[in-house]
């Protein structure tokens, strides 16, 4: 599935890399321009990044595919949720990538360039600069999962929300400190992945307490019933 993407999508290679750079094109001084600095890498920085959109299209079917295994671990009422997680699994992957590049990628971007010496003109080559989107755009695309991860833990047993809120604090510290090592060297983009992170967690921390909370009245109500039926 992914080949025959990336061969439809190779004829517009060209036109996905401008898209993609147009970020960095946007903050780069006047005589400023992107530079190729191998000979190859003219005609691979934009096949690398068809491969990458043909993934990035399959990602619903990929992560079906993940999703019908933990399922199978999973009891009858949790599989009731397994549509509803997945579509929000697909939708906070491509959220995670948008939210990278419209708004991280252009801050982390003019954060760099605006602290470049004056003597020094910025030209980034097309290479560097596709490993560093791609990486910022699968950072994002998988922190944006905490929400759905959080909830399969809760409802699998694994974790109480108890002991998630009794460790908040911990989590928190560790949002920080995932974000400091996974981002570029900046305060920016550490930011404006801890942040997210927090929040997401606290996201999926909140929809579980309503799934745990709805079970235990569906439960109370069944329980009712079968008392007036006896």
């Amino acid at each position: 599935m992914n080949v025959q993407r990336a061969l439809v999508l190779v004829g517009f290679s060209r036109e996905l890399y401008d898209l993609l750079s147009d970020p960095l094109v946007a903050q780069l001084p006047i005589n400023s321009t992107m530079i190729a600095t191998d000979i190859t890498s003219n005609f691979m920085a934009p096949i690398r990044l068809t491969i990458f959109v043909a993934a990035f299209l399959a990602m619903p079917y990929i992560l079906y595919q993940i999703w019908s295994f933990v399922a199978s671990g999973l009891y009858k009422k949790e599989k009731k949720i397994a549509i509803p997680v997945l579509l929000s699994s697909i939708f906070l992957f491509y959220a995670g990538v948008a939210f990278s590049y419209f708004v991280v990628l252009k801050g982390v971007l003019k954060f760099f360039i605006m602290f470049a010496p004056q003597n020094v003109i910025p030209m980034t080559d097309i290479d560097s600069y596709l490993s560093f989107a791609l990486k910022l755009f699968m950072v994002f695309g998988l922190t944006f999962e905490i929400p759905v991860v959080t909830l399969l833990l809760i409802m699998a047993g694994i974790v109480s929300t108890q002991i998630l809120e009794d460790k908040r604090r911990y989590i928190i510290v560790g949002c920080f400190g995932i974000a400091a090592v996974v981002t570029p060297p900046d305060g920016v983009s550490m930011l404006l992945l801890a942040i997210p992170m927090w929040l997401l967690f606290e996201l999926g921390l909140l929809l579980a307490k309503i799934l745990i909370k709805n079970e235990r009245n569906n439960d109370l109500v069944s329980g009712n019933e079968t008392l007036e039926s006896s």
